[in-house]
This record gives structure tokens, sequence and C-alpha cells, in this order.
């Protein structure tokens, strides 16, 4: 998996993006010789992010590269020797030179899965000073990368399967690691695409992008294209003027507006046929720049009219400032009336594009029936995550040499489960699902078909159900320090987390006050937390 072979290895996180007491941690076992001790921790967060009913799991592939790629360099183990006590054994800092994941194992949820508080997202087993210092950063790949494709996933059911949604928030993004993981997990989580080019290049998130207003507002009308002829899109027949052509259809289009020719802003004119010239395939008008109804539309349509002549279709408009619903159905009007009146039917149907501080509230309003709006551009309120800015997740352990460990707390949300456990997901017989188990690992797996005893989480009483199908959530990735099986592609997670999010039903889907989904315990996991928390030996 080296870096040129992976460019998405050029992302990898540092080992020592972490915290300083994982290091005084591995110091304290090291010296109390238990380095080596077979652990086991597991990763996941107490409460559905949004107020919502699910989250989405994700940053897997970000953890699996990490561990793929760690190892302390000698600059980093200086650096640790400079913060940690000076009279610390040497023989410790050669310790931490000769780590590795090489005795590590990974089980996750497969990226895209419908994830449920409690169950773990990662379960990490291995040597106990490496495990742990594992924990800041794995925690750091996916809080925030599930974080992302929840947020996404909703604002997703939000716009519906139709609308083409694209992540425009780098410029808005918490740095530049922020700004490439926004939009690689946006696009997972629903996303058709990402203004950010990196993203592009390092995750093959499709990329997607035509001009702002400083574009336009550079041109004064005055300007000379050095080149304005243009070929027709079947490459048969002579070049054309295009500066001409588009004045000649300017007249035209004003007529047919009502404008007078003079209104439309000249320099709005010139920058439209100097995109059109370099992007004749793909010419997309922004309108606001000046007055929409009285110079964005009219020179947009003479552009447009103008490379229609030459076998060439317009792919949009875009529209970034105003009440974007009732401006788009205007301009829709407007297509559909010059589509009539030049005898051009695909004028009618080109595509509006929106984009302006869009939040879940104004996305459900373009996405209302009715609505005119075919593609949204969302930034700020997509890669900050406004509402939750974080998942909360947390890394806990639940085994050492073998044995249950479990923290006690004043606090019963924070109690952990002990043990190492498989996990599964129960479902009826018509695909819908009941609860996720958790059990011991050291137990048989439910079937399908048999009635179960369990313990739904914060209830008093046990309850049985009989799922018609049962789901293992957990797979194998990742076996003392070698990759079980590929990882599935970034587009096959994105498909993934769109089958998931189909599941969903009405009740759970719903992003305010929806119906929660339970997580149970088996009943010899029931009967461990109860032990060990009446004071039983760990």
């Amino acid at each position: 998996m080296a870096a040129e072979q992976d460019p998405e290895g050029r992302t990898a996180a540092r080992p020592l993006l972490t915290d300083l007491y994982q290091a005084t941690m591995a110091l304290g076992y090291w010296r109390a010789g238990r380095a080596r001790e077979p652990a086991e921790f597991e990763l996941f967060f107490r409460r559905c992010p949004f107020g919502g009913a699910f989250a989405l799991a994700a940053g897997l592939r970000d953890c699996l590269r990490f561990l793929h790629a760690f190892r302390l360099q000698d600059a980093d183990v200086q650096f640790l020797a400079s913060v940690l006590p000076p009279d610390t054994d040497p023989v410790f800092f050669e310790h931490l030179r000769s780590l590795d994941c090489s005795g590590v194992t990974v089980r996750a949820l497969p990226e895209g899965s419908l994830a449920l508080p409690g169950v773990p997202l990662l379960q990490v087993s291995g040597p106990l000073l490496v495990v742990q210092l594992l924990e800041t950063p794995l925690l750091c790949l996916v809080s925030y990368a599930s974080l992302i494709a929840t947020n996404a996933a909703r604002l997703r059911l939000i716009a519906g399967p139709e609308k083409r949604l694209i992540e425009m928030g780098l410029r808005r993004a918490q740095g530049p690691d922020g700004g490439l993981t926004a939009s690689t997990y946006s696009y997972l989580g629903g996303f058709d695409s990402s203004s950010n080019v990196l993203a592009g290049q390092l995750r093959g998130v499709p990329v997607a992008g035509t001009l702002a207003h400083s574009f336009v507002t550079s041109f004064s009308g005055t300007e000379v294209p050095p080149d304005p002829m243009l070929a027709p899109a079947a490459g048969r027949g002579p070049r054309v003027d295009l500066v001409a052509c588009v004045e000649a259809w300017l007249e035209r289009v004003c007529a047919h507006l009502g404008l007078g020719v003079q209104e439309p802003h000249p320099g709005e004119r010139a920058a439209f046929v100097a995109y059109a010239l370099a992007f004749p395939q793909a010419f997309q008008g922004l309108l606001d720049t000046y007055s929409v109804r009285r110079s964005g539309l009219p020179n947009f349509l003479a552009v447009a009219l103008a490379l229609g002549e030459l076998g060439y279709r317009a792919i949009g408009v875009r529209l970034d400032s105003g009440d974007l619903l009732q401006q788009a159905q205007e301009i829709r009007a407007h297509l559909r009336t010059s589509a009539a009146q030049f005898q051009v039917p695909w004028l009618e149907s080109v595509p509006i594009a929106v984009s302006n501080n869009i939040d879940e509230g104004e996305l459900a309003r373009l996405a209302q029936e009715g609505s005119e709006v075919n593609v949204i551009g969302i930034g700020t309120s997509v890669v900050t995550c406004p509402r939750q800015p974080s998942l909360g997740c947390v890394y806990k352990l639940v085994s050492v040499g073998g044995q249950p460990r479990m923290k006690l707390t004043e606090d019963p949300d924070k109690q952990t489960l002990p043990g190492s456990k498989a996990a599964f997901r129960l479902l009826g017989s018509d695909g819908s699902l009941l609860l996720d188990l958790l059990q011991l690992a050291e137990e048989p797996p439910p079937q399908a078909g048999q009635e179960l005893r369990v313990w739904p989480r914060g209830a008093q009483v046990s309850r049985t159900v009989r799922p018609a199908h049962v789901e293992p959530l957990l797979r194998l990735w990742v076996q003392e320090g070698q990759l079980c099986e590929p990882l599935p592609s970034l587009a096959e997670s994105r498909a993934f987390a769109q089958l998931s999010l189909s599941l969903l039903s009405p009740a759970h889907r719903r992003l305010e006050q929806p119906e929660l989904f339970q997580v149970a315990l088996s009943e010899k996991l029931q009967a461990l937390v109860a032990r060990l928390s009446a004071g039983g030996p760990q």
C-alpha cells in the first residue's frame, strides 16, 4: 500500500497525532511489564447525532491506512523523550521505535452501515500498549467522518433522490484536513459531487464547479476575445464568430423579454462568451451578478441560443442570492416561453442550480413539490455540522488478558459494557429492523426464527423477539496486522450507505422526533453487567 500506488495514503494520519496521556500511559504499561498483554477496546458513540435515529459509520478506510503506516520515527521518539521525565529508561524509547500494528486485529462496521448507540463502530485488539496508543487517532478519524456522513445523509433525505447535491464547503471547513474529510464523507453520505479538487485527486470524489461572480465582474464588455471563432459541436462545417452570433441573438431575446438591448450588462455578456468559448460543452450562466431578470437571464439566453445553433447545449444556470425558490420558478417560466418562442425544446429543461447558505430548513423548502430547482450547492451547513459539532465517540477498554473490564461511574450513561462482543442486526419478515443485539463473543449467534430473550438498554425488564433474518454487523478487516479483504471503493461505500438508508421506515427516517431503534443485550451479557456492577470480580 505504498503512497505512490495509493494516493489516499498521502492523507494518512501520523502516530503523534495523539494526546500526551497516551504516551504517559504507554510508559506506565511498559514499566509495569504489561506492554504486551492482550487487550481489546471498542469505539462507539452514546447518542445518535442531530436528534435523529441513526448514524452512518465512516472513517474506516482512514483508520486502516493509519494502522498500515503506523511506525514511530526517530524524530517522533526524540520528541516524546523531550516531554517525558528525563530519567525515563532509554530502553523504553527503544521499545517505542520497534512498535507497529503487526499484532493488531480490527473488526468494524462496513462504511455506510447504519450505526446505533453503543454498538461498536470498531473493535481493536492487540498488545495493550499499542492499542492504547491508537485511541486518539482512531477517534479523530472516525468521529468527524461519521458525523459528516450522517449530516450529509440527513440532507439527502430532505432533498429526496432526484435533486443533485454538491458539497462546496472547503472554504468554510475547519482547516485543510477537515475540508478533505468533509468532501470525502459527504459524498459517502449521499452528495453527488464536491468542489474540492484534492478530494477528486486523492479520494476519487466526482468534482464539479463552473464560475464565480469575480469572473463575471472582471469583464467590462470592452474585451475582444483573441479567437472568437467556434467550430460546430459535430466537428463538421465552418467555424462561427460566437461574439457576433451572441449579439444577434441578444436582440431577439430582448424583444421577447420586453427589454431594451442596452439593459443587459455588456461585461456580464463578455464573461459568458469567454466562458462559452472555453467550455462550449459545459456552459453555465451565473445569473445574479447584476440583475437576474434584466441582465443575467437575457445574456445567458443569447449565449445559450448561439451555442445551440452550433449543436451545443448549455448545462444550466445558477443563482446565489435572493429568494432562490421563487427566482427558480420565474426563470423556469422564462425558459419555457423562450424554448417555445425560438423552437428550441431542450432549453425549457435546462437545470437550475442554487447556492447561498442553504441549511436544512431552506433545503426542505427548495425540495418541496413544484420546486424548479435541480441542483443544490451546500457548504457551511454540511462541513461544519452546525446542529451538532461532534459525534462524541469514545474508545473504551473491554477486556485485558481475556478477562472482561467495565467502567463503573456515578453517571450510568458512562458505564461501559464488558467483554469481547459480537453484534447482530435482527430483522422482521419484511426486512424492517427490529433491534441490534450485543452479546459475548463466546455465545452462539442468534438464529432466524428462534425466539430470544433480550434486555433492551435502558429498560428494567427483558423482552422476547423472534427475528426472521439475522445479520452479523462486525466484519474482520485486519487480523494481526494483515488486511483480510480489500476495502470497498468510496463509490461502493456510498451505494451501500444509500441502501442502508432505504431500509429506514418513515418513522425512523423523520429528522425531528423520530422513533428510535432499540439496542439490546443478550441474557448472558446482561448477567455479566449485573455481576460487575454489583462489585463482582473483573
